[in-house]
């Protein structure tokens, strides 16, 4: 069975030949575990789940079934490399569920963040459910889990975000191989198995997607506002070298117009508010000081590419007082 508990001495794993150890003694222990029955794993485009994705195509191939739940609130262009990374390029048993309207029509006129967390949250397990309902011979279930989910649940600092949840009918046994890792340790893990730079360094993306960053009741002309402007944010960043300088950095758009011109006419549109943080713990956090001429770049990209928005702002708050995220 596999090291259910981080050894004290456990090297960290900085290089690419720990990682490489690592990865031979993960897939000694589940080839062991699972024999010959099927895996099934709901693949996210996540750090953790792509990670534990490529390593257990390596480990056991086809064996594994990877499902992709397309819930329309991922960034733009997100699926599309699912799919592309991982059944293309790594031949994986990948399932793809294009579920968007059924998640946005759940949605519909739901403003409370919390609600909306839980109908996102729940629908999902009812999608992943369905799917492996379809299958036979599956047995096991492998999860993200990485070592301070097991910390946090364990102090009753918040419940453990993989654990639970699936109907009763559907009782696998599970299946972690990076759960005794640190998050920069499953990214190592994830460059040694050839994963994309861009996905396994992909900024911290909260679990309700882009729902939380379309303020109040999600419409979808205001879903695509914060999609298109998120990605021209994205780019201009890594153009300006501040990709991987900065934790995190998205895009907000609220369910309130403002007045403006376009084209010499009066508009009333959505303003789009920009977000960029660093922090070390996610506890606190520091604005960044991105400079004016970069902003007014953004800006005027944003302001003629996006359908719907006429102003951005850059919020200055820093947590505290302001969360992170808007929701």
């Amino acid at each position: 069975m596999p090291i259910l508990t981080r050894p004290e001495t456990m090297e960290r794993i900085t290089t690419k030949a720990l990682a490489e150890k690592f990865i031979a003694e993960q897939i000694a222990d589940v080839r062991a575990q699972v024999g010959d029955k099927k895996v099934l794993l709901a693949l996210s485009g996540g750090v953790d789940s792509s990670v534990v994705a490529a390593l257990l195509i390596k480990a056991i191939g086809k064996q594994l079934v990877c499902v992709h739940v397309n819930h329309g609130l991922l960034r733009k262009g997100e699926p599309e490399q699912v799919i592309r990374v991982f059944k293309d390029e790594m031949d994986a048993n990948l399932i793809y569920v294009d579920a968007v309207d059924r998640f946005l029509d759940k949605l519909a006129g739901v403003a409370d963040p919390e609600t909306k967390r839980k109908i996102i949250g729940g629908e999902f397990i009812e999608v992943f459910a369905e799917e492996a309902r379809k299958l036979d011979g599956v047995e096991f279930l492998a999860q993200g889990t990485i070592w301070p989910d097991i910390l946090e649940s364990e102090h009753g600092i918040k419940a453990h975000h993989n654990a639970g949840g699936l109907p009763d009918d559907l009782n696998f046994e599970l299946v972690e191989p990076v759960r005794i890792l640190f998050k920069d340790e499953v990214r190592v893990v994830g460059e040694a198995l050839g994963l994309p730079h861009g996905m396994v360094y992909r900024q911290p993306f909260p679990g309700p997607g882009l729902g939380v960053r379309c303020l109040g009741a999600i419409t979808r002309d205001r879903l695509e506002a914060v999609r298109e402007s998120d990605a021209i944010l994205r780019e201009e960043f890594q153009k300006a070298g501040l990709e991987g300088k900065v934790w995190q950095y998205f895009t907000i758009v609220p369910d309130f117009r403002s007045v403006g011109i376009k084209d010499d006419k009066r508009c009333d549109e959505w303003p789009c508010i920009l977000r960029a943080v660093n922090t070390r713990d996610a506890m606190t956090a520091t604005v960044e000081p991105v400079p004016f001429e970069l902003l007014s770049l953004i800006t005027a990209r944003i302001t003629s590419e996006v359908k719907g928005v006429n102003r951005v702002l850059f919020d200055l708050t820093p947590k505290p007082t302001g969360t992170i995220e808007w929701e």
